[in-house]
Order: C-alpha cells, then sequence, then structure tokens
C-alpha cells in the first residue's frame, strides 16, 4: 500500500535525510522517498499502520499527516516568510547603519563618541530581528536534541553566537573595558535577514516549479451540471456520483470522465495529448476530466470520477515522480546526512586553530561564524527534485506522462528504441483491401467471418465487419477454438475452418504453392493477410492494410538523430513487417513473433545496449516490463499503459523522441545542480574559514550568509530552465500563426468517398481504376502542418496521402468517385489552402 505523508519542519538535506532514516528503520516500510522541495514523503507500507509512520517521524522532531488530497499543496510559507523578511529589514537597515558606521567613521552623531551607546543601539534593534525570526532558533535547538542538526542549527548557532558574544562586549564596554570592533550585532541580524530573503526567493522560485501541477488542478471545474427528472442543478464536482447524468455547455470544462449520450460537439483535449485539433464528440464517445468544450453541448454519462479521473491520474503520476529519486542523487543523500555535524566541527576547528596562531578571539569567532552561516545543506537537497519536479511537469504539457525519476534516468541512456507495429507505428484499425479466393468469394468471405466472429483480434475483427459491409452475416460456430498468435478454427455448417497465419497452417499440411506469387507481391505491399483452410486444402485468403500513423516517419527520423537504433516488432509476416519498416525508416525487423517471443527478444537488449519498449496492447505488457524503459501509447490498452514506466497521451509517436531529449535535459540539469552544490560547499567553507586570507580572500559572516541564501536560489532558478524545453513536434515559436490555424481547425468527417475498400490504400483489385492527385497547398510552415494535411486526407475512405513540405504539396491516391471537391474541403478544414488540384 502506498500513502503519501505530510511532512513539516524540514528545511534542508539533512533534515529529509533524518525524516527517511526515521521511515526506513521501521519493520514494514518496503521503501519511503521524501521530498524536501514538496514538503511530502511516499512510503510503501507492507503490514503497517500509517500511524506508526507518523509517530516514528514525529519522535525524529518533525510533524506529520497522511495526506489525502490530490495535487500539490501550495506554498503557505511565502508569504509569511516576505512579511518576516520585510520587517527585519525595517530594523536592518539602521542596524547595518549604526555598525557599519563605528567602523567606517559615518556620521552617527554621538554614538560615534560612544561605543558602548552604539553597542546597546545595535542591541536594541538586533532583539526584534531575533524575535521574528525564532523559527530558526527554535528548530534548531530541537533538531538538536533529536541528534539531527540540520540547517536551522547552523543558522542559529551562528547568528546566536555572534549575538551573544556582542552582548558579553557591550557589557565590557559599559564598565570601562574592550572596544567596540568585538562588536557582531549587526552580522547577527543580517545573517538571519538575508537567510529569510534567500528562504522567500527560494520558496517563490520553487512555487515556478510546480506551476505544472497547478495548472493541471486548475483544468477541473468546480461545478457541474447535473439533469435530474425536474430539470437541472449546479452542484460541486465532489457531489457528483458514478452514473450521474451532466450537461456540458459550449465553453465549459467537462469535469469528471464519462460518455457522452447525447448531442454532438467538439472538444480540446490538448491537456491530454498535446494535440491541438478539437476532437469530435457524439453519442458514445469518451470524454475526460478537464477537457474543454468547443462548440456545441452535450449530455454525458458519469464513469469516473474524484480520484478516479484521467486528470486526476495524470496528477498522481507526476506526484510520485517528482517524489521518487535518481540513483545520481544518492551520494547527496549519502552526504547530507553527515553534513551538518561536519561542518560544526569544522568551524570548532576554524576557531582553536585562528586562536593557536595568535589572532585575536574576535577574530578567530568570526571565522567560526562566516563557516556556520555559508555552509549550505539546502542546496545539496533541492539539487534534484527540483529539476525532476520542472522536467516531469514539462513532459506531462506535452503529454508525455513520467512514472519514476529512474525511468527518466534510464530513458537517457538506452540506445534501442523496439517499436510494436499494430497500433504503435500503425492505426490499429485494419481493413480489408483484396481477396485471394480458390473457391467462391462470398462463401469464403462466409466461412471465414463466420469463425473470426468469436476471435477477438482486430485483422478478425475487419474481416467479419468487410463481410457485413458486403451484405453476409456470420453463422453459427461450434467446438470453437483459438492458438494465440496463429488462428482460430471452428466447424460452420460441419466444415472444419481454420483462419489464421500461413505458417500454422503449413503446420497443418496446407500447401500456398497455388497462390505464392499474389501472396507476396501483396505482403510486398505491406498487406497482412488472413488464409482459411478446409480439412488441410486452402480456401483463400483476406489481405488487410493498416494505414501508417502520419508521424511515425518523422518520430524515427527525429530517434535517429538522437543517436537511437529503431527495431519494427510484429507477429506480421516478414514481408508486410519490412515494408512497414521500409516506410518508416527503421533499422531492424524481427518479424513473425509470439507474445512470449516479444518478451524474450526485448531482453535480448536488456542490459546490452539499453532497450526502450514501445507498445500500446495487453501482449505487449509483459514486454513493457522487460524493458529498460516501457512506453505506452495513451490510446492503448489500460494493462499496457499500467505496465509501462512512461505514458504519451494520445495516439502518436512524436512524443517518444521529445521524451528521449527531455530525460537528457533533465539529468543534465540534475548533474549541473549537484555539481554546483558539491563545488559551492568545498570551495566557500576554506574561504570562510580563512584558509586564504594571506591572499586577500576573506568572508565575514553577512557576505557568508549571502552567500549561502543565494546558493539555494542559484540551484531552484538552474532547474526553472527546464521550463524552456520545447516539444518538436509542435510549431517553432516564429510560427504563431501555424499553432493559430491547428487550434481553430476541426477534425474533418470521414466521409466523402463512398463505396471505398480500405480505409488506408486503395483495393489491390482496384487499383487499375484508382487516381494520383496533386494538391499544392498553402500554409504549411513545419512538420506538425504536415500531420494535420495528411491525417486530413488519410481520414477520408479510400484515399492515401503523403505531403512533401518543402515542395508544399500533397501526393494522393483516390478511387475515381471520390471528388476533387472533397479533397479540398477535407485540407480547408484543417485550417489550409488549396490553391490547385491536377489528375496524374
Amino acid at each position: 500500500m502506498k500513502v503519501k505523508f505530510r511532512i513539516g519542519g524540514m528545511s534542508c538535506a539533512a533534515c529529509s535525510a533524518r525524516v527517511q532514516r526515521a521511515a526506513d528503520e521501521l519493520p514494514g516500510v518496503t521503501r519511503a522517498e521524501v521530498n524536501l522541495l514538496t514538503g511530502t514523503m511516499t512510503a510503501e507500507l507492507n503490514g503497517i499502520d500509517p500511524d506508526r509512520v507518523v509517530r516514528a517521524i514525529t519522535a525524529a522532531g518533525y510533524t506529520a499527516a497522511v495526506d489525502e488530497s490530490t495535487g500539490l499543496a501550495a506554498n503557505r510559507d511565502a508569504r509569511n516568510l516576505l512579511i518576516r523578511f520585510l520587517v527585519s529589514l525595517v530594523f536592518m537597515i539602521p542596524l547595518f547603519y549604526v555598525g557599519m558606521g563605528y567602523h567606517m567613521g559615518w556620521p552617527i552623531g554621538a554614538l560615534g563618541t560612544n561605543s558602548a551607546a552604539a553597542g546597546w543601539t545595535m542591541f536594541a534593534l538586533t532583539l526584534p530581528i531575533l524575535a521574528i525570526n525564532y523559527r530558526y532558533f527554535v528548530r534548531g535547538t530541537k533538531a538538536v536534541f533529536h541528534r539531527a542538526p540540520n540547517m536551522d542549527t547552523l543558522v542559529a548557532v551562528g547568528s546566536g553566537v555572534a549575538f551573544l558574544y556582542s552582548c558579553y562586549v557591550a557589557i565590557a564596554l559599559s564598565v570601562g573595558g574592550g572596544d567596540g570592533a568585538g562588536l557582531y550585532f549587526e552580522s547577527a541580524g543580517m545573517i538571519l535577514t538575508l537567510i529569510t530573503l534567500g528562504k522567500w526567493l527560494e520558496a517563490a522560485a520553487k512555487g515556478k516549479t510546480t506551476e505544472a501541477i497547478g495548472k493541471m488542478l486548475d483544468l477541473a471545474p468546480k461545478t457541474a451540471v447535473r439533469i435530474t427528472e425536474s430539470g437541472t442543478e449546479r452542484i460541486p464536482v465532489a457531489e457528483v456520483r458514478a452514473g450521474d447524468l451532466l450537461r456540458v455547455f459550449p465553453g465549459e470544462s467537462v469535469a469528471v470522465d464519462g460518455t457522452v449520450v447525447s448531442g454532438e460537439s467538439a472538444v480540446d483535449e490538448s491537456m491530454l495529448s498535446g494535440e491541438s485539433l478539437p476532437v469530435d464528440k457524439k453519442a458514445g464517445s469518451p470524454v475526460f476530466a478537464g477537457t474543454v468544450n468547443s462548440t456545441g453541448s452535450f449530455d454525458l454519462r458519469a464513469e469516473k470520477v474524484g480520484a478516479d479521473t484521467t486528470l486526476s491520474g495524470i496528477v498522481r503520476l507526476m506526484e510520485e515522480a517528482s517524489s521518487s529519486k535518481l540513483p545520481i542523487s544518492r551520494v547527496a543523500d549519502k552526504v547530507s546526512g553527515i553534513f551538518v555535524p561536519a561542518v560544526v566541527a569544522v568551524a570548532l576547528v576554524t576557531l582553536v586553530v585562528w586562536l593557536c596562531v595568535g589572532a585575536s578571539f574576535s577574530a578567530a569567532l568570526g571565522n567560526a561564524i562566516s563557516v556556520l552561516v555559508i555552509s549550505c545543506p539546502c542546496a545539496l537537497g533541492l539539487a534534484t527534485p527540483v529539476a525532476i519536479m520542472v522536467g516531469t511537469g514539462k513532459g506531462a504539457e506535452n503529454g508525455i506522462l513520467i512514472r519514476s525519476a529512474e525511468a527518466l534516468e534510464r530513458l537517457r541512456s538506452c540506445k534501442t528504441v523496439v517499436l510494436d507495429k499494430t497500433g504503435t507505428i500503425t492505426t490499429g484499425k485494419p481493413r480489408v483491401a483484396d481477396v485471394i479466393s480458390l473457391i467462391d468469394e462470398s462463401e469464403l468471405l462466409r466461412l471465414c467471418a463466420s469463425v473470426e466472429e468469436r476471435s477477438e483480434h482486430p485483422l478478425g475483427s475487419a474481416v467479419v465487419r468487410f463481410a457485413r459491409e458486403q451484405g453476409i452475416e456470420p453463422q453459427a460456430v461450434e467446438a470453437f477454438g483459438s492458438e494465440t498468435g496463429a488462428g482460430v478454427v471452428g466447424t460452420v455448417n460441419g466444415r472444419r475452418i481454420s483462419c489464421g497465419k500461413r505458417a500454422w497452417l503449413e503446420a497443418q499440411g496446407v500447401s500456398f504453392e497455388a497462390v505464392r506469387e499474389d501472396a507476396e507481391r501483396l505482403a510486398a505491399a505491406g498487406k497482412t493477410p488472413i488464409w482459411a483452410a478446409e480439412d488441410g486444402r486452402l480456401l483463400g485468403g483476406f489481405f488487410l492494410f493498416d494505414t501508417i500513423k502520419a508521424d511515425a516517419r518523422q518520430a524515427v527520423e527525429a530517434l535517429h538523430r538522437s543517436g537511437l537504433r529503431v527495431v519494427v516488432l510484429t507477429g506480421d509476416n516478414r514481408l508486410t513487417a519490412q515494408a512497414v519498416a521500409d516506410e518508416i525508416g527503421a533499422d531492424e525487423v524481427r518479424a513473425e513473433v509470439s507474445p512470449e517471443d516479444k518478451d524474450r527478444i526485448v531482453g535480448e537488449y536488456v542490459g546490452k545496449r539499453g532497450v526502450v519498449m514501445v507498445g500500446d496492447g495487453i501482449n505487449d505488457a509483459p514486454a513493457l516490463l522487460r524493458a529498460d524503459v516501457g512506453v505506452a501509447i495513451g490510446a492503448g490498452t489500460d494493462v499496457a499503459i499500467e505496465s509501462a514506466d512512461i505514458v504519451l497521451q494520445g495516439n502518436g509517436l512524436l512524443g517518444l523522441p521529445d521524451a528521449v531529449r527531455l530525460s537528457r535535459a533533465t539529468l543534465r540539469n540534475i548533474k549541473q545542480n549537484l555539481f554546483w552544490a558539491f563545488c559551492y560547499n568545498v570551495v566557500a567553507i576554506p574561504i570562510a574559514a580563512g584558509a586564504f586570507s594571506s591572499l586577500g580572500f576573506a568572508m565575514n559572516p553577512m557576505i557568508a550568509a549571502a552567500a549561502m541564501s543565494l546558493s539555494s536560489v542559484c540551484v531552484v532558478l538552474n532547474a526553472l530552465r527546464l521550463r524552456l524545453f520545447r516539444a518538436s513536434g509542435g510549431c517553432p515559436p516564429d510560427e504563431a500563426s501555424c499553432a493559430l490555424r491547428a487550434a481553430n481547425s476541426r477534425p474533418q468527417d470521414s466521409g466523402g468517398c463512398e463505396n471505398a475498400a480500405t480505409d488506408g490504400a486503395p483495393s489491390e483489385k482496384n487499383q487499375g481504376a484508382s487516381m494520383k492527385k496533386v494538391l499544392k497547398i498553402e500554409g504549411m510552415m513545419c512538420a506538425h502542418c504536415k500531420a494535420h494535411v495528411e491525417n486530413a486526407l488519410t481520414a477520408l475512405d479510400g484515399v492515401t496521402a503523403e505531403v512533401d513540405l518543402a515542395k508544399g504539396v500533397a501526393r494522393a491516391e483516390v478511387l475515381p468517385d471520390c471528388a476533387d471537391e472533397t479533397l479540398v474541403s477535407a485540407v480547408e478544414k484543417a485550417g489550409y489552402r488549396v490553391t490547385d488540384i491536377q489528375s496524374r
């Protein structure tokens, strides 16, 4: 059981390390991950009550509670930190003037001739600063009592020692001893003021890292219109229950996941898929929470509500990813556990060494205080989580859901991408394009459709659909049986019919010599056969065509540019698989494999070159789990999505190279952050200790406090650079008109070319009558535009199209009864203009 806890009182990496140790030491906690950035801990509990975890963390000196909320809590401390800083600044300005005036001869009136008066004036100005920032002293002291000193301990010791020593000097001045050179009141006040400023800047910057989740949460409406027997009523979304009938008006967001029961509209689903084109919805269409209704109104039946909606699932994935830790960050975690005690030891050594070499106690103490306040465990603790938060948030904005930080790191080093064919490279909606029949074609269709009706395979379903289009209804089947990945068999009117793959039928003694040439020709054209036989005698076969996704080739080209090798993996025959691989530019083909073979083949790549497996079906789930990184197409099955490390929302492949680029950018950013955090402390601590004072490198406590605050801010700001990441599938920034046109366009109707035999290529047996058209198109500016036009044309029945972006033309192959006006209308509905159309 995975439980999220809200943790209070953490201020640095030492705190998060302490909380994690407290949880890990409990029997029954199999894994705990603490996120300093969000103030949360996610733990996998096995037979242990969450209250025991809360008690253990409380005993460690922090507050804890089970967090059942969806989404990250806002940083409530930001406003308080700003108020504390401003109040501190009001007293700090005169304190600084008096303190520096004493040393530099600034005009300070009577205080300049009476150092005791200056000391007590500074004392009075420092007290309010200490009072409003008392939390550092409370948390720092409690951390010491719990044997877990943290950043607050360093700040409390540094500023507290400076204040107490200054009080001693002020008393000495009052009784006529000592001089004002030992006053550190302004340092004590400045340390607290600058640390508070840094904390506020850090909180404001960290708030930027959670913007993606905030935007996701804002997508969900707060109310919904429920349809009742007496009419309609607007209710809070929290009151919606599964089964309720809801109405969505134009411009409103969908409140829950459900199915449209009446009405038609176009819905903007870009928050799920990253695709700017609205999706047409009608009765039976699924709709999802957070998507925006564009035009008409519709009624929907609520199915998933509250935490079960797709939107809540996305937020949950983002939170889990941001809470998980990378192997690269574990070194920082180990250092953080001993960091504060080590810094305190270094400060004591600094004090003793300077006293031993003859320095005044005031100078030695100043160096020791500088060591305490310049050390920054915060930068170490924030180096990884802020980058992960921004990276996963940016991925979600572009339809890339990353389940864990480990997957993000593994993806960066993978060298091979294995793509399942059906539903991943292709649309997964095959249609019968050609028939080879050795008996009466209608009889062949009746027999094969009858057996395939009992099959759930998409190719079998396509044959059944084709039969019904021809007016042939499947008949009853007896003694039905199936062999996974091979075929099905059944008895139709006393005839034992087998339908399936060629190799499976050949193993039963079926000869294919009579159809060898035609079969090879059609398979080479990228068409997949289903063969039918009776008692060892071949009856014929159906060749199906599954349209290749418009962005498949572009995605493969992008993967090649990133240095990855692409392999096509399919249970289809080798000739068909090779045709598809050649079309998209893949490097290797592994064909005619069973689901078990997929798992084995993916395993061959694991550990050698690092493999990414991309799939969408139930039979892909074992291979997705086996791969170094499993990637599921968001439009695929729930089983595939649950088995994957990364989910590409929508149905395209362009998110895959974007995910690779994002992983590399995020890991690069994390390494930069860790390098800065480690180097800062390695360099800054010796300087603060006075190791280079003979060379003129010295640092007083005020400068040390400023440097400490800025170090954390720098780490967070560096992570925020990831927000500049841009998905390659979209339009370049200077092509805003392209994005606007895409956002305002609508998917075209699929009608227009009647009686087509296929959804992709024209029927082979009708190719002699097919026609080729060349459309000159204006307005295409990028690869996104090319995909829009190709999708618009290939969605028409009986049309295949390829767009040449450089020449601004689309080459289409259509059936004779497909009018030019239909093609022009489809392109214009997608937001572009046809200036010329020619027949070839």
